[in-house]
């Protein structure tokens, strides 16, 4: 127990306080990530024995099997975006389309997917339930074998714009929101679609999936062959990140009925709600976020008996940036779309209304996700500033900072071993050296880096008034060729799309009834 000298100083008071602030979080942080980490556990291990006997070929032959349509919406993705389509049209499941709404890409991305696919513009009815940019042409294939794509065409509007776009052309009763750039394993579907199928009692209202990385996997005609740790050790920190955020984060908050985010790469949303909520926002760049959270809100505020979902399967693989300064870009997004989603919402913050989401999550949310960066930073700061005026005993700092650093080393090093006794992807020592190695130089080059980001983050927002959504450079995923056969996707010599003309007429737009 401390004794408090009643001749200290304000500075000495002050310097207790920060005493008491920085530790206190720090052991609370702790604490929180341990706790979570266990039920993730206990959870996963739970689904793995409940998965043993469950037989997929009953929902994959049933005629009732819910119907989905599949959103991707597309700007720019000419290195990926054949593979990644071929990839969501051989996924096993009874009922379901997808629909590519290309969103104003500059590339070839729309020339390609009309050359690989067979497609034709069609005569097609726009039901416009929710406003969005004008839809230039919808295309579908003349191939019998692609009859369930649908590749709308559009000006472009942005990510949100693009969803609701798609929406609006959508005919399925849910809606599988991903990226365009994502992997999705053959039986995505059925394990989704298992959640809204199983809850007899609640209403299911959305379910996640976790998502892994897709740098340096060998992919074959849209699939998954071979699992690879990535090469670059930038990828391979962001793979111990996504590891320790789904596995060990997002199941147990998925268990707890506590998630506020459902990965844009992965979800899946009951349309009908979805409508009724106002489809995506336009006006933020974290849609993924504040769709989840509007949605939670809506249907607590009218008597809803909900529950969201979330499935620890990898069923989804991403690629992720393998340049700082394109991660610079991606992490003050999010940073950015958090604040925005936080600041709408406020007023769920420790509103016994609306239960767990109110009481636990927002303020989780916001004490750990917002502010810890702000908290962490402002506390290296002091912490160097009290050094310099010799206030902090350096042995005990030294000791404090070791003890947060391995720490860190040792829930990686956790994460890995949990990876593995439980759905083990990375099957080679070779590669779990690598990451274990990650493991061990993250905390050290990687989380300051994601700090500096999530600083840069708050400032652009506060201070720059920044809405930019930023842009991601794809590397593309690895596909056989023939020797020197060139892969092509149409276009003139430059490497420019070719202008393909439209029939006229081919999109009539009818007003919404609301």
């Amino acid at each position: 127990m401390i004794e408090y000298d009643t001749q200290n100083s304000l500075v000495d008071i002050l310097i207790y306080i920060f005493y008491f602030i920085t530790y206190g979080y720090t052991v609370f942080v702790m604490v929180s990530y341990l706790a979570l980490g266990v039920i993730s556990v206990i959870q996963a291990r739970k689904y793995l024995r409940r998965n043993t006997y469950t037989d997929y070929l009953n929902i994959l032959q049933s005629p009732e099997a819910p119907s989905v349509s599949i959103l991707a919406p597309a700007f720019n993705e000419e290195a990926t975006i054949i593979e990644n389509v071929r990839s969501l049209l051989s996924i096993r499941y009874p009922n379901y389309e997808v629909i590519v709404v290309n969103d104003g890409s500059r590339d070839r991305s729309l020339t390609m997917l009309i050359e690989e696919y067979h497609l034709e513009a069609v005569d097609f009815a726009v039901n416009y339930i929710i406003e969005t940019q004008k839809v230039k042409a919808v295309y579908k294939s003349k191939d019998p074998a692609y009859n369930n794509l649908v590749v709308v065409d559009k000006e472009n509007g942005g990510k949100s714009d693009a969803l609701n776009a798609a929406l609006n052309v959508s005919t399925g009763d849910y809606t599988l929101n991903i990226d365009v750039d994502c992997i999705l394993e053959e039986d995505c579907l059925l394990k989704l679609m298992k959640p809204f199928l199983e809850e007899t009692e609640r209403n299911m209202i959305a379910s996640g999936g976790v998502v892994r990385i897709a740098n340096n996997c060998r992919v074959e005609k849209g699939r998954i062959i071979d699992v690879n740790v990535p090469n670059t050790m930038l990828a391979q920190f962001q793979t111990l990140e996504y590891l320790r955020s789904f596995l060990l984060g997002r199941v147990a908050w998925g268990s707890l009925d506590g998630l506020l985010l459902i990965s844009g790469a992965l979800g899946v949303f009951q349309k009908e709600l979805v409508i009724k909520s106002g489809g995506y926002d336009n006006e933020t760049i974290g849609e993924d976020m504040e769709l989840t959270v509007r949605m939670r809100r809506y249907a607590r505020e009218r008597g809803i008996d909900y529950v969201v979902g979330f499935v620890p399967d990898p069923l989804c693989w991403t690629e992720v940036p393998e340049s700082w300064s394109i991660l610079r870009k991606q992490r003050n997004r999010w940073t950015r779309g958090a604040i925005e989603t936080l600041l709408s919402h406020k007023r769920l913050f420790l509103n016994p209304f609306y239960g767990r989401m109110g009481m636990i999550s927002y303020p989780y949310w916001l004490l750990f996700e917002w502010l810890a960066p702000i908290i962490e930073f402002m506390g290296i700061i002091l912490l160097i500033l009290f050094s310099l005026l010799g206030v902090i005993n350096i042995s005990f700092l030294y000791l404090f900072i070791a003890l947060i650093y391995g720490y860190t080393v040792a829930f990686t090093i956790a994460t890995l071993y949990i990876e593995e006794i439980t759905f083990f992807q990375y099957k080679k020592r070779r590669q779990l050296l690598k990451l274990v190695i990650a493991g061990i130089l993250e905390p050290l080059m990687f989380h300051p880096f994601v700090v500096y980001c999530a600083m840069t983050g708050n400032w652009d927002y506060f201070f720059e008034g920044k809405k930019a959504w930023g842009s991601m450079k794809r590397v593309g995923f690895k596909r056989p060729t023939n020797r020197g056969q060139k892969i092509t996707g149409g276009g003139d010599s430059k490497g420019k799309a070719p202008n393909i003309p439209l029939p006229t007429n081919t999109v009539r737009t009818r007003p919404s009834k609301s």
